[in-house]
């Protein structure tokens, strides 16, 4: 049998690129050559470039998405998707594929812009009553009233840039004095914010996939952030405890599942996808969804799919068979 052309797609246009490119060169490193020819795609705003195993280098045409050498082309037969951000997460490039009919191993575009955009998630998700914290949208140009946002979200607070991750352009507000300044400063990520009241309690990162048809949850990682929440150091510096799988109750891991596992199946969600909860009172509310989460050495995902006993290797198989499958 011929071995699958994977092309692992990374980089990006967002403040996310290297990461991004880190979570690529995992994937790319322990894709199984056995199964798979692999291509390590990186996407710039004026450069899209792939390279093989034999340093061969690539053009990527954004026409059919075909890699072009001056010996030989290359029709991928699937992509392993790892941008962060603007244009692998938010559905852009999944669009592409869809209309050129290459499988992927995230879920769809427009799933991929709904999750994407922090506010529009969150609202759709209520009407299922998933628990969430009390949030107000502010668009860049709109009048900033400081005492409505108050009223609504109360002190502490988070002013998060509506369409990022990796925590760029978000900032924890603890005093009225530092809440217009970090409006200013999250505008600078996005024109769109979503300033949530501040939910004190464990924090947790559930990360589901499907694993032979069903809706699977990775072990649980409890985080425990030495800043005031899990921003960017926490998550790529070293700043954060994470433990896996997490020290909660077993009533707290039912209950985490059971939301976890229905915002999956609810939003037709598809690959891996990693969710934040913080528990108030033992309900765990939900934070945000992450469609194309980490794949880096520090990053969660791997940490959980090591503690199911599997390899990394085997993991990112499995996603690439299921979206074959699902061609």
């Amino acid at each position: 049998m011929s071995k699958k052309k994977v092309g692992v797609v990374c980089g990006g246009f967002s403040s996310e690129f290297e990461i991004s490119i880190l979570s690529g060169k995992t994937v790319f490193l322990n894709l199984d050559r056995d199964l798979f020819e692999v291509y390590l795609i990186t996407i710039r705003p004026d450069l899209w470039t792939a390279v093989d195993d034999y340093k061969t280098s690539f053009k990527v045409s954004k026409g059919d998405f075909s890699l072009i050498s001056d010996n030989h082309n290359v029709k991928l037969d699937v992509i392993f998707n790892m941008i962060h951000g603007a244009p692998g997460e938010n559905g852009q490039l999944a669009a592409l594929w869809e209309l050129l009919k290459i499988p992927f191993s995230s879920c769809d575009s427009y799933n991929a812009a709904l999750t994407f955009n922090k506010r529009d998630c969150l609202s759709v998700l209520r009407s299922w009553d998933v628990p969430t914290a009390k949030h107000f949208a502010l668009n860049h140009g709109d009048p900033i009233d400081l005492i409505k946002i108050q009223k609504v979200v109360g002190l502490p607070c988070f002013v998060k840039a509506n369409r990022a991750g990796s925590s760029y352009g978000v900032y924890r507000v603890n005093i009225k004095s530092e809440l217009e300044p970090a409006i200013l400063d999250a505008f600078r990520e996005d024109h769109q914010l979503i300033i949530e009241s501040a939910l004190e309690g464990k924090e947790v990162s559930v990360g589901v996939a499907e694993f032979n048809n069903k809706i699977t949850v990775l072990p649980i990682t409890e985080v425990i952030s030495e800043n005031d929440f899990f921003d960017y150091a926490a998550k790529y510096e070293g700043k954060a405890q994470e433990i896996t799988p997490a020290k909660i109750k077993e009533s707290s891991k039912i209950e985490v599942e059971k939301w976890s596992r229905l915002i999956y199946k609810k939003l037709g969600l598809k690959g891996v996808v990693r969710s934040e909860f913080i528990f108030v009172d033992d309900i765990p509310h939900l934070l945000e969804i992450n469609t194309v989460p980490g794949m880096t050495s520090k990053s969660i995902i791997p940490q959980q799919v090591s503690a199911m006993g599997i390899e990394l290797s085997d993991f990112f198989s499995y996603l690439l068979q299921t979206a074959l499958k699902q061609e």
